[in-house]
């Protein structure tokens, strides 16, 4: 577990209205990591933000993080079915 998925998971249950539905899976792809946040369907418009500024800000830390630990990730955010 990296630190990026940790980061995540923190700030996305903080913003949450439903941080049990919170979920946050890493895997490799194409070289780096991949950290997916699957949210309530009513959770991700909040997490995301006004003009995706908090995805954005979000975005940002986990590169930060991943830059830390000498590798390179990206985040994506989904819908929980």
């Amino acid at each position: 577990m990296s630190r990026s998925l940790d980061v995540v998971e923190v700030i996305a249950r903080a913003l949450a209205d439903k941080p049990e539905a919170v979920r946050v899976t890493e895997r490799q792809h194409r070289g780096q990591t991949l950290v997916e946040l699957f949210m309530a369907p009513g959770d991700l418009g909040r997490v995301i933000g006004r003009q995706g500024r908090t995805a954005a800000a979000m975005r940002t830390l986990v590169n930060a993080t991943a830059d830390i630990e000498g590798t390179k990730a990206t985040l994506e955010f989904r819908d929980e079915q």
